[in-house]
């Protein structure tokens, strides 16, 4: 097993450097009418922390940040940190919300928890120019007091970053340390550009093209095939490091798995994104979050799941395996 740089019973803060490698997201734990049931979701943190991740995120998409009142939003991060500081894993609280005023005010009432970091994204009503980008996260910065920053530009953003602002985002706040971006349709003259002009930035690209995107310039993911099986992730992005051609072959079927079983309940039936992730954990069967995502957005129906992983099993049985 790599050492990812976990120390018993503390919590490293993260830096630029340290920033890296596979990170699972933690999924709200609901019943059929979306109440947020903290008991599972106790014991799906539980599970994330034994498969040894890089590190545990909270309140990304998948995290559903958006729906959650503010009781609901410190309650869920005081567990997570709970469980994170006691375990020695690093964790990331997102603080996110499309008005930057509640952005501000869940940086507040979270930074007493000292998470490794604090992920953010741009104000996102209407888009912001970059001054007012800039302007947004030095007031981020100030109140967060040296928990370092990292920007999530998800492909839905109204203000949709090149590297090249990364850099200037970067240059006028010192403390953001990485940014979450999708590298769709991205081309090896992207990551060029990301080789070659960005710097001290952890670039984070999507789970499911971990090994190119490691391979080509880009640090880590904050991963939805983590979603799948947090056990078979962790143990992919260490072959990664250890074995490229190898994993570079697995990631050849996780693509093949993703066109076939998942990216049609987008393209075909328009399910939103995050409802694969909710629908990948339980066809891993690995925790108890529940089929639906929380009003009023759809969730792909339990019942498909025996089909799907049947697919997925003979495509993928890496990420199968009953025994994680």
């Amino acid at each position: 097993m790599i050492n990812n740089g976990h120390t018993n019973k503390e919590v490293p803060s993260l830096t630029h450097p340290t920033l890296v490698g596979n990170w699972a997201t933690l999924l709200l734990a609901t019943d059929r009418e979306g109440t947020i049931d903290y008991a599972r979701l106790g014991e799906e943190i539980d599970v994330l922390i034994s498969s040894s991740p890089c590190g545990i995120y909270s309140n990304g998409t998948a995290g559903e940040f958006y729906t959650q009142s503010e009781e609901e939003f410190r309650k869920i991060n005081e567990l997570l940190a709970e469980k994170c500081t006691s375990a020695g894993v690093p964790f990331q609280i997102g603080a996110s919300h499309m008005s930057p005023q509640l952005s501000l005010q869940r940086l507040r009432a979270i930074k007493d928890l000292k998470p490794s970091a604090v992920q953010v994204i741009l104000p996102d009503w209407f888009p912001v120019s970059m001054e007012e980008a800039i302007n947004f996260l030095q007031r981020m910065e100030d109140e967060a007091a040296g928990i370092p920053l990292v920007l999530y530009n998800p492909p839905h953003a109204k203000k949709i970053l090149e590297p090249e602002e990364w850099m200037l985002l970067k240059q006028a706040v010192p403390s953001l340390i990485g940014v979450k971006v999708f590298d769709r349709d991205r081309d090896a003259a992207w990551y060029e550009r990301v080789r070659t002009q960005v710097k001290g930035l952890s670039v984070f690209i999507p789970g499911h093209n971990l090994a190119t995107g490691i391979l080509s310039g880009a640090h880590g993911a904050y991963s939805n095939v983590a979603c799948l099986n947090p056990f078979a992730a962790q143990r992919w992005y260490e072959q990664i490091l250890t074995d490229p051609e190898t994993a570079l072959e697995v990631e050849g079927r996780i693509h093949q798995f993703m066109e076939r079983c998942i990216n049609p309940f987008i393209t075909r039936d328009h399910y939103p994104n995050h409802a694969c992730d909710r629908f990948m954990a339980l066809l891993g069967g690995w925790a108890d979050v529940g089929s639906h995502l929380r009003w009023p957005y759809r969730s792909i129906p339990e019942e498909l799941v025996p089909k799907v992983r049947k697919e997925g099993h003979r495509i993928l049985p890496e990420f199968f395996d009953s025994s994680i």
